[in-house]
């Protein structure tokens, strides 16, 4: 069927209504309105918060630098000093914050979780990830994290979201939008170059940030086999050139080794999974900055798997994906740290950067999957990663020393965000 006699994506749904929406899928409308409607949630993001985070330990991830007896102090919401007390100037009659005996990080960056309800948002808020990227949701849910993340900071990490799957079913997710109904009839599904560009184009007329599409199945269900490709390089590059043109980036769900080659040559901007990655692959990685994103914790997920297929599966990927993340990270390519998480179980990112070290990265080098490298993969590097002055009030406190034992990275004994305390 051609498409070229439908409307193109209509801007009149507006982040509102997508709020409203995904409020009523996620039942949480009194959250943002007492009367119950959307449309009295408030228009500007709400007032960030004063905060000093007195003693503890400090880490700066970007250098290695370690500060005994910090204080991290931040003013409406973003970091004004942070450094050895005596050094940086405590207001008076703001809130602290004692961080004495433990360990004081920025805030964690989980690079790829789908959020789709606030209960899963908070979740993955108490779990140390201040900042996230989406890897999708069925109903453009996450664009509503996103936008009640700017007036709640304490309620949802600050999001990247990727709205709906480019893939060539689109299940219940032809339900999200209006404008995907005519995908519904096609024979072969989301194949065609007009079709990709129509479900990407659908995607930023929502407001996503990101689009986020396939080459291969899926590993999680037991019907599908991961190695099965169902894009190839030419729809791959059709995807990423329609993102562009949007001025988006895309990430891409991978497994098999051609694969991994296909979506790395079609431009995409990370590389999801990457099980079956080749050495070939990683140096055009390397070559090209492309980023990778393994998620271990989701393969070694599928290892404790009741279905004997999943639990194979699991046991078999984790050893081969731990090799290619610890040959990309000899050869240079990029790495981010991400769960994966989805479906109510929300995993702290903790445990993804507990994996990076079993890989073969350092402790610090692991931390930084999660901190500074993952802000550089979604364009936040600015902002989050680093407790220096002008980012991001965002931070976790550690009841010990993660260079010593990444496991604490697990169990933040405070999370910070914007200044406020969750």
């Amino acid at each position: 069927m051609c498409l070229a006699s439908t409307p193109p994506p209509s801007h009149r749904i507006t982040r509102r209504g997508v709020l409203a929406g995904a409020a009523v899928l996620a039942g949480t409308g009194g959250v943002l309105s007492t009367a119950g409607h959307a449309a009295a949630a408030p228009r500007e993001p709400a007032a960030e918060s004063d905060l000093v985070i007195d003693g503890g330990t400090l880490l700066d991830p970007a250098t290695g630098e370690v500060t005994e007896d910090a204080v991290v102090v931040i003013r409406a919401g973003k970091v004004h000093g942070a450094g050895p007390r005596g050094k940086v100037r405590v207001p008076a009659g703001v809130t602290r914050l004692d961080a004495h005996g433990g360990w004081v990080l920025p805030g964690l960056v989980d690079a790829h979780i789908h959020l789709s309800t606030v209960a899963e948002a908070r979740r993955a808020l108490a779990g140390g990830a201040t900042t996230a990227r989406s890897g999708s949701t069925t109903f453009y849910q996450d664009i509503a994290v996103r936008e009640l993340a700017r007036r709640l900071p304490d309620q949802a990490p600050r999001l990247v979201a990727a709205g709906v799957f480019v893939t060539p079913h689109l299940g219940d997710s032809v339900l999200a939008d209006p404008e995907l109904a005519p995908l519904a009839v096609l024979p072969d599904g989301v194949r065609s170059a007009e079709a990709l560009r129509h479900v990407v184009g659908v995607n930023l007329a929502r407001g996503a940030d990101v689009i986020k599409t396939r080459v291969n199945e899926r590993a999680g269900l037991p019907e599908q086999d991961p190695l099965t490709q169902v894009y190839s390089h030419d729809q791959l590059a059709e995807i990423v050139a329609a993102a562009r043109r949007g001025g988006k980036g895309v990430l891409c769900h991978s497994y098999s080794e051609k694969g991994c080659d296909d979506a790395v040559r079609a431009g995409i901007r990370s590389l999801e999974h990457g099980v079956f990655v080749g050495e070939r692959t990683l140096h055009e990685m390397r070559r090209r900055q492309t980023w990778f994103t393994p998620t271990l914790t989701a393969i070694a997920g599928l290892a404790d798997d009741p279905d004997p297929v999943l639990a194979e599966r699991g046991r078999t990927y984790l050893p081969i994906l731990k090799q290619a993340v610890r040959a990309a990270h000899e050869l240079g390519v990029p790495l981010a740290a991400g769960t994966d998480s989805s479906g109510g179980e929300v995993t702290p990112v903790g445990r993804e950067v507990e994996l990076m070290h079993a890989a073969g990265l350092t402790p610090l080098e692991a931390i930084r999957t999660a901190t500074t490298g993952a802000a550089r993969l979604l364009g936040l590097a600015s902002t989050v990663g680093r407790l220096a002055p002008g980012h991001a009030g965002d931070a976790v406190v550690l009841p010990g020393d993660p260079l010593a034992d990444l496991s604490v990275l697990t169990r933040p004994t405070h999370v910070v965000r914007s200044g406020r305390l969750r």
